[in-house]
């Protein structure tokens, strides 16, 4: 039987699977319906959990936190990334961070990849013709596209979705470039035959995909702005499936109606689910609402993931996955 001093609350409805094995293993709460808690009702179950499985919509900061109580002892992120939890915050009251990162690489790398395809292809323009009932047949002129393979694709963030999606990238026939805070190994670099750039400014002139792969972080936040953009060839095109505020919007916005960038493919908005319409109606934007992880198998291990970090913390041992402040 579960430990019914050990408390578990879950914001969000998760795979069944998932949801099964909580029940079998631990006393857990399970929201009531699939939308995010409101902030007050995130600090109840702050309040009341020995263990609260957030997800990215749950913003948790200082404040929060301060009013948390003391019987919160762990937060397991379902789900890599963890901007939207103050890390720092958190381990200062003596609460553990755990994520669940590595599961979703592979099919991140793969939205990413069809992403490109898309916009490089103009699928979004092809679908929008056939759906209306215009199209008129085939013409030599129509719908003509850029060729994928002989151009050079930049990398910001060489984590495990950046190697990911550059072992995808030179099976299309792309140059890789990456830019990261340091060099990957030599092996890794050789393998790839990727190239590495110090300065995130001086690789984007020589590419003609931009591919974002890295946290959110004080230092990356809006890093693709206007002066990033301007730096681009107008023949570029960029792929955002990391997080939205990695790019200045409005910067994005103005690049294409301008005609100084190409197309942009987004599978993240810095507005969250307040779509900007501009973007929205634009034919050479392709936007997905956060399908990156959006694979049964993935969302399966990332619960995996998050029940082997609660049960380690259970039996008195270290998550696996902890996420360690940068103080």
């Amino acid at each position: 039987m579960p430990n019914s001093g050990f408390k578990v609350i879950v914001t969000r409805k998760l795979p069944d699977t998932v949801q099964s094995r909580l029940k079998e293993l631990f006393d857990v709460e399970f929201s009531q319906n699939d939308i995010p808690l409101s902030r007050n009702e995130l600090l109840e179950a702050m309040k009341r959990a020995d263990v609260l499985v957030p997800t990215l919509n749950d913003n948790i900061d200082a404040s929060l936190l301060a009013e948390a109580g003391n019987r919160l002892k762990l937060l397991a992120n379902y789900g890599s990334g963890v901007d939207h939890i103050d890390v720092e915050a958190a381990h200062k009251q003596g609460i553990l961070v755990s994520n669940s990162p590595t599961i979703s690489s592979s099919d991140t790398a793969d939205m990413t990849i069809a992403l490109i395809l898309a916009v490089m292809r103009r699928f979004k323009e092809g679908s929008n013709v056939m759906e209306s009932g215009d199209w008129q047949g085939w013409a030599p002129s129509a719908f003509l596209g850029t060729r994928v393979s002989g151009k050079t694709m930049g990398i910001l963030g060489m984590g495990r979705i950046g190697t990911a999606l550059a072992e995808r990238a030179r099976a299309f026939g792309l140059n890789v470039h990456y830019h990261n805070r340091k060099k990957v190994h030599p092996d890794t670099e050789t393998r790839l035959n990727a190239k590495y750039f110090k300065d995130f400014h001086t690789m984007l002139p020589e590419i003609d995909i931009l591919a974002t792969c890295c946290p959110l972080s004080d230092e990356t936040h809006h890093i693709l702005d206007t002066k990033a953009l301007s730096l681009m060839k107008p023949t570029a095109v960029v792929v955002n499936t990391a997080r939205g505020a990695l790019i200045e919007e409005e910067a994005l916005e103005a690049a294409l109606l301008n005609g100084r960038l190409a197309a942009a493919g987004l599978d993240v908005l810095a507005t969250g689910k307040n779509v900007n319409k501009t973007l929205c109606e634009l034919p050479n934007v392709m936007l997905l609402p956060h399908m990156g992880s959006a694979t049964q198998e993935a969302r399966h291990e990332m619960g995996e993931t998050v029940i082997l970090n609660i049960k380690m913390h259970q039996d008195g041992h270290r998550p696996p996955n902890m996420c360690i402040p940068k103080f």
